[in-house]
Parts: structure tokens; sequence; C-alpha cells
């Protein structure tokens, strides 16, 4: 009798937190473009599983469905890009962002994340050691590093910043405001690149321009 050839078996891929959708957040963001940099080493630990991150669909820019190209600028200036999010869902939209760029050749150690609310779980957990053990690893530059948004005078410029417009957005004004006072001084702090991940139009006029 003729043999019957099994059916090939079909496994479906593995994926990450990445590629599953967040409960409770809005749509998935858009992807960063980030630049090839030189082989990416792993991100920061963190003191446990993060929240699911959503699968970014194709990338767009603010007020167009055409695909997303960074702002053209002075080039001496860093390159700015919008991924549109609420303040529930900029978080994970900047967890994604960063995914990204490491994925891309990223150095971590060029990477760093502002929080204007909410900190990242990675910064909470190693703050739990002492402010000083915390930010020797801003000095030692060699991780993506996370902090609040208020404390950016204190850290040091980088080739990449991922700003998470994560406060309470229930007050529009003050939400406004922290966006104002935040998003100017990490444009200063982006060599390269600045990434921000919120509302559009508030970033749109704390930074003076469209993106």
């Amino acid at each position: 009798m003729p043999l019957i050839p099994e059916e090939p078996q079909i496994h479906e891929s593995a994926q990450g937190p990445r590629a599953a959708s967040a409960a409770g957040r809005t749509a998935p963001t858009p992807r960063p473009v980030p630049g090839p940099r030189s082989v990416a080493a792993p991100r920061p630990g963190r003191p446990g599983p993060g929240p699911a991150r959503p699968a970014p669909p194709a990338q767009r820019t603010h007020g167009s469905a055409t695909p997303a190209s960074p702002r053209k600028q002075n080039r001496s200036a860093p390159q700015i890009q919008l991924i549109p999010a609420s303040a529930e869902g900029a978080l994970d939209a900047a967890g994604e962002a960063v995914d990204l760029l490491l994925d891309s050749g990223r150095a971590p150690g060029e990477i760093l994340v502002l929080t204007t609310g909410e900190q990242h779980p990675w910064a909470v957990h190693e703050l739990s050691f002492g402010e000083s053990a915390y930010w020797a690893q801003h000095d030692a530059a060699d991780d993506v590093f996370y902090a609040d948004a208020a404390s950016v005078g204190r850290a040091s410029p980088r080739p990449v910043v991922v700003v998470a417009m994560n406060g309470d957005a229930a007050d529009a004004a003050d939400a406004a405001d922290a966006a104002a006072r935040v998003l100017p001084v990490a444009l200063g702090h982006a060599r390269a690149l600045l990434i921000v991940c919120g509302d559009p139009k508030r970033i749109d006029a704390a930074l003076g321009a469209g993106v």
C-alpha cells in the first residue's frame, strides 16, 4: 500500500509581548523610523513582566495617510517624529519605539526615555535601590535609561530621546502645560532624533510647529 505523506505541521510563530494588544489601550501605535547604528544589546531589566504592547501597523505622520518621513530641519538639529497616542497608551507606544530602535541597531546607551506621568516600571524598580545607584547607571551610559521628565535637567543629552506623554489627560490645561515645559527641553537633549508619543495637537503647540 502506498504511504500517505504526513500533513505538514503548521507552527504558530512565537510572538513576544509586543504582538499582543494591551487591554484597555487605544489603537495600535505607528512605528518610528530609526536609522541603522551599531549592534544592539539587550534592554535594561525590569522588576517583572510589563504590560503587553500593541502590534504596530504601518507608520504614518500626523495629518497624513502616507508613510511617515522625518521632518526636514537644519542638519545640525535633531529630527522630530510623532507617534499619536492617548495618555493611557503613551507608555506602551514609547516601549514599542524603544524596541524598534534597538532592533534597528541603535545601541542601548544612545536612548533616553522620559515620562511625563507615571514612571516606567524599570525606573521605579531601580530607584528602590536608591537615587545614587539609579543615576550611576545613567552616568555609565551603557543602557537605555528611563527617567521622569521632571528630572530631565539632570540627564545628559543622548542621540535619541523618547518622550511618553502619559500624564493624566483629565485636565487638558495641565496636560498642555506639561507638554510646553517638557518637549522643548527634551528636544535640546536629543542629538539626532526626538520621538514623542502623545496627543498630536499638544505636541505641535509645544514644539511650535507641525511634525
